[in-house]
């Protein structure tokens, strides 16, 4: 973007992520979350993993120069003067569209409108801004400083302009791109959340334990990790949000959650975010 100062909302997983990934590219970031304790826990998770990639190659930046480039505020206000806001929130429609309403209220007339969701269609989220034009796709895969593709989404009214800004803004954070059309769900989340699904029906119908369902995808197809781990690092809570979304968009039967999906996150078991998922992480 022509202005380097970029917004972040939502500092979860993603959201902390972009910010640190942002930073190392040198542009100033605004980390914007609801309240300064999630803030604070954000901060000291961005600096761990600094201080660990420092042990695995080297930096032209410290750890202390990456986290000056990042404010960590509530203060929404603060994105007034972006060049893009990037919206990491809860794949809830009722949330994302109260966000991007106060969005349009604040931000300069030219900003871009990134969103970083895993299935809601990037047309929908178009029509709830009075810019829509200026509203794209670009779904960062997790860890983002460590994944290179970015997929971005042509929503309906997504003009040419804001895809070949969008293109040099990925392109100065050192990524790789594919553009496609809007569909929910687009390329990755249309196939990865069915493999997931048909995964935990897997354990589900004691065909196999998760440690086995893994193993055969990894060494048969030589994925880094199989299905149920990747599950655990997205969050099981946003695989069925994303789940419901495609199962609502389509109204395909083949979207439908597993049952065993929704019994572990209705009991708190969200994989690396809580240290419970499919397997036991250390927090």
């Amino acid at each position: 973007m022509e202005n380097s100062l970029i917004g972040v909302v939502g500092a979860g997983v993603m959201g902390i992520g972009l910010a640190q990934n942002l930073a190392q590219t040198n542009h100033q970031v605004v980390l914007i979350d609801l309240t300064d304790e999630i803030l604070v826990k954000s901060k000291a998770a961005i600096e761990r993993n600094l201080r660990l990639q420092a042990f695995f190659r080297k930096s032209d930046m410290s750890p202390e120069e990456v986290l000056e480039k990042i404010h960590f505020t509530t203060d929404d206000m603060l994105l007034s003067k972006a060049g893009c806001v990037i919206e990491n929130v809860t794949e809830k429609w009722e949330t994302k569209k109260a966000v991007y309403a106060r969005l349009d209220s604040i931000c300069l007339p030219d900003c871009i409108f990134a969103s970083n969701t895993s299935a809601i269609s990037i047309t929908r989220i178009g029509s709830a801004t009075k810019r829509p034009s200026k509203v794209i796709g670009m779904h960062f895969m997790n860890p983002v400083p460590m994944k290179k593709m970015v997929e971005v989404i042509r929503g309906y009214h997504t003009s040419d302009e804001t895809i070949e800004r969008s293109k040099i803004f990925l392109t100065n954070m050192g990524k790789e791109f594919v553009v496609v059309n809007d569909s929910p769900g687009f390329v990755s989340n249309r196939v990865l959340m069915l493999t997931i699904n048909e995964a935990i029906f897997l354990v589900q119908d004691q065909v196999a334990k998760a440690e086995d369902v893994d193993r055969i995808i990894k060494s048969c197809f030589e994925h880094k990790m199989g299905p149920l781990e990747t599950a655990d690092l997205i969050g099981l809570d946003t695989i069925l949000l994303s789940l419901e979304v495609l199962y609502e968009s389509y109204n395909d039967p083949k979207y439908r959650p597993s049952p065993l999906l929704k019994k572990m996150v209705n009991a708190g078991l969200y994989g690396r975010k809580n240290g419970q998922g499919f397997y036991t992480y250390n927090i």
